[in-house]
């Protein structure tokens, strides 16, 4: 896989990437990549982020295991968003759940999204 769109990173230098699972469609969840992460996630074929808490680059399960493993990546018409199409290993949120977008606008617990993993037993 290489690079073949110039992506705007704009003037923070981030992008929004959201992961979507390659064989389901289900939205897993967005994060920011920069253009470290981006090199990375093509040069090793596993999702890489950039943390904007702890402002540095994060492998997706570095910590948990529950990697994603690209499988394409895809970038809009303005070059401003990536769609990372993976396979997941795990749940993709850090609540256990297997998607971040677990809940409705007004609070209600999508019942289609499975918790996946206790995340007690998992971060300390």
């Amino acid at each position: 896989m290489t690079i073949g769109v110039d992506v705007d990173f704009g003037e923070n230098g981030l992008v929004p990437a959201i992961a979507q699972d390659v064989e389901t469609g289900v939205v897993l969840m967005l994060a920011y990549v920069n253009e470290e992460a981006l090199s990375k996630t093509v040069e090793t074929g596993y999702a890489h982020y950039y943390s904007r808490s702890r402002q540095q680059l994060w492998k997706k399960g570095g910590t948990s295991g529950h990697t994603q493993q690209i499988d394409s990546i895809r970038v809009d018409c303005d070059k401003d968003t990536l769609l990372y199409r993976v396979e997941q290993t795990g749940g993709a949120c850090h609540t256990g759940k297997e998607s971040c977008f677990y809940r409705t606008i007004d609070g209600e617990a999508v019942e289609s999204v499975e918790t996946v993993f206790d995340p007690d037993e998992i971060y300390d």
